[in-house]
């Protein structure tokens, strides 16, 4: 299982985080990877100036509504 954690702190929510997980949501449903990918909300990571802050596995990155699609497809859907 991998875990998908998105910040929907102020900072990050500013910067488009329901966009970011609405359209993983979106995603995790049309590649049936559901009980592959726990898609979860926590507030701030701490590293507000960086964008919306996603984590994979404890591995963080920066994520925009953008670049959410790139980023599920090289950093969720090629791990599992």
């Amino acid at each position: 299982m991998i875990k998908v954690t998105v910040c929907i702190g102020s900072s990050c929510h500013i910067k488009g985080s329901r966009q970011v997980v609405e359209k993983l949501q979106e995603l995790i449903a049309q590649n049936k990877v559901e009980d592959k990918v726990n898609l979860c909300g926590t507030f701030c990571m701490g590293r507000c100036q960086e964008g919306v802050c996603v984590t994979v596995n404890d591995d963080f990155y920066s994520v925009s509504p953008d670049t959410v699609a790139d980023f599920f497809q090289k950093e969720v859907l090629a791990k599992i």
